[in-house]
């Protein structure tokens, strides 16, 4: 007499839940990117980039870690925004990616919705 057994699953099904999961990551990102974007618009018109770097300062004697952002334009110029707008961004981006590590500068690409650390690096004709 058979018995029935359980037999794995396909690959094939397997394979179109995965493509299923990464095009709804994929709407997600687009969505969150689109957002943000929108968001920085609002504070800062014309807002493409916005780099962040802490910076430590000594002031009477005590040290004391804050935040130099700076919201840049399309063509990479620094855009003329207040104190505020600053705080803003600053918010808004650390609401947006709570598990960056904030004591490395980072810069954010309204474009493509990345935030990637800003580290400074040689070009390619410097280097040895």
């Amino acid at each position: 007499m058979n018995t029935a057994q359980r037999t794995a699953r396909p690959r094939a099904a397997e394979a179109v839940e995965g493509a299923r999961a990464a095009r709804e990551d994929l709407a997600n990102h687009r969505t969150r990117t689109g957002v943000i974007a929108r968001q920085l618009d609002l504070i800062a018109p014309g807002t493409a980039r916005v780099r962040i770097a802490p910076v430590r300062t000594d002031r009477d004697g005590e040290q004391r870690v804050a935040m130099w952002v700076a919201l840049d334009d399309a063509l990479g110029l620094p855009l003329k925004v207040d104190r505020p707008a600053c705080r803003a961004a600053l918010g808004l981006l650390r609401r947006a990616f709570p598990a960056a590590d904030w004591t490395r500068p980072h810069a954010y690409d309204t474009a493509t919705g990345d935030l990637a650390l800003d580290v400074p690096t040689l070009p390619e004709e410097l280097h040895q």
